[in-house]
């Protein structure tokens, strides 16, 4: 699809008339109806606010000329992992685990490498395979060659320290010591929770990126621990294979 294919179909999916859109992106009906037949582009300013509006990257506005990989782990990127700068708008250049609410979650390499290499394993390409490439691929990839300028000089690993203190002093009783806690994208570790009263409910927000983990019982068993946390709360979870059964441990403000 090109620009005026994908404004045309966002608008009518949107079920507003050219007239509508155009006082939402402060143009005029012409400069709507002109994008559409394909006789001119909307210019910078208005492609953000046409990326607000319908909650879509620029890149996929311009009918995605541009394979977009994240900048930091090197995920090829689509709309619905592409993340988000503290203002809402799309961050282009780096996935969800990587960046949150402009905040950089990896300052070491060698820790991405090993969380990737656990997804991309598989009967067809080995863990030894995996972090091979991922050793040759990050090295090129702007935030690691930019490093320097973009780190916040070990504030966010500060942070997870401190986190990490936090649910260890919790002693929940059966769960080992949390060691690391990793980016993880609310929409995939947003469990399903059944409260005492017979009702259910989530407590993450799908498009925010948390810090959490996956802990495997002291005591043994089939069942998991979920360790999640962010600036506001801490919560501690067990569960079945593929997150069934969730049952809430801890939920504690901070």
């Amino acid at each position: 699809m090109n620009t005026k294919e994908v404004l045309y179909e966002l608008r009518t999916k949107k079920g507003l008339s050219q007239d509508e859109l155009a006082k939402k992106v402060f143009v005029t009906r012409q400069a709507v109806s002109r994008w559409e037949n394909g006789e001119t582009v909307p210019n910078t300013d208005t492609l953000k606010l046409l990326s607000e509006l319908f909650d879509v990257s620029i890149n996929t506005l311009l009918g995605s000329p541009k394979k977009l990989i994240c900048q930091c782990c090197g995920m090829p990127l689509e709309d619905s992992l592409i993340s988000r700068n503290k203002d809402g708008s799309f961050n282009e250049d780096y996935c969800q685990w990587c960046y949150a609410d402009g905040t950089y979650t990896y300052s070491n390499m060698d820790d991405l490498i090993e969380v990737c290499v656990k997804h991309m394993a598989n009967e067809n390409f080995s863990e030894e395979q995996a972090r091979a490439y991922m050793k040759q691929v990050l090295p090129t990839l702007d935030y690691w060659k930019r490093y320097e300028e973009l780190s916040d000089d070990g504030q966010f690993e500060a942070f997870k320290k401190q986190l990490i203190e936090e649910i260890n002093a919790l002693n929940v009783e059966g769960m080992p010591k949390v060691e690391k806690l990793n980016a993880l994208v609310g929409q995939y570790v947003n469990l399903e929770y059944r409260l005492p009263n017979g009702a259910k409910v989530k407590f993450l927000d799908d498009q925010t990126t948390y810090l959490g983990n996956q802990l495997e019982p002291e005591f043994g068993g089939d069942r998991c621990f979920g360790v999640l946390a962010n600036m506001d709360f801490i919560l501690v979870c067990t569960y079945g294979a593929e997150g069934a059964d969730p049952e809430l441990v801890i939920y504690k403000k901070r």
